[in-house]
C-alpha cells in the first residue's frame, strides 16, 4: 500500500527555517518523481519543488529558488524540503506527492501525481 506521510511543519518567524519530511512506504523512491506542493488559504495549490529520482534532477519554482532545497535519503525512503529564509507568503499547507509514472518533464503537472500525503501546515508569522 502506497503511503506518503509529511511532517516537520509548524510556526516559524520570518527569516527562519524548517525542514519538511515526506516518508514514503509501499514503493521505492528510485522509480518515481516526488513533488512538494503547497496550498495557501483561498489560493490554488501550486508546485514548489520536485526530485526526479531516476537521475537525481531537481526543479524548484522561481518563488523558492535559492531558499528551498529538495533532497532524498534512499536508505530511509524519505524526501526532504529544507526551507530557509521563510517569508509570510510561504504560509500554506505543504503536500508531498508521488508521480504516476517514472518520468516527468521537469515536475510535470498535478494531474501527473497519483498519490498524495495528508499535508503539513507551515505558518510564517511574527
Amino acid at each position: 500500500q502506497v503511503q506518503l506521510v509529511e511532517s516537520g511543519g509548524g510556526l516559524v518567524q520570518p527569516g527562519g527555517s524548517l525542514r519538511l519530511s515526506c516518508a514514503a512506504s509501499g514503493f521505492t523512491l528510485d522509480y518515481y518523481v516526488i513533488g512538494w506542493f503547497r496550498q495557501a488559504p483561498g489560493k490554488e495549490r501550486e508546485g514548489v519543488s520536485c526530485i526526479r529520482s531516476s537521475d537525481g534532477s531537481t526543479y524548484s519554482a522561481d518563488s523558492v529558488k535559492g531558499r528551498f532545497t529538495i533532497s532524498r535519503d534512499n536508505a530511509k525512503n524519505t524526501v526532504y524540503l529544507q526551507m530557509n529564509s521563510l517569508k509570510p507568503e510561504d504560509t500554506a499547507v505543504y503536500y508531498c506527492a508521488r508521480s504516476a509514472t517514472r518520468w516527468l518533464y521537469r515536475c510535470g503537472t498535478e494531474r501527473e501525481y497519483e498519490y498524495w500525503g495528508q499535508g503539513t501546515q507551515v505558518t510564517v508569522s511574527s
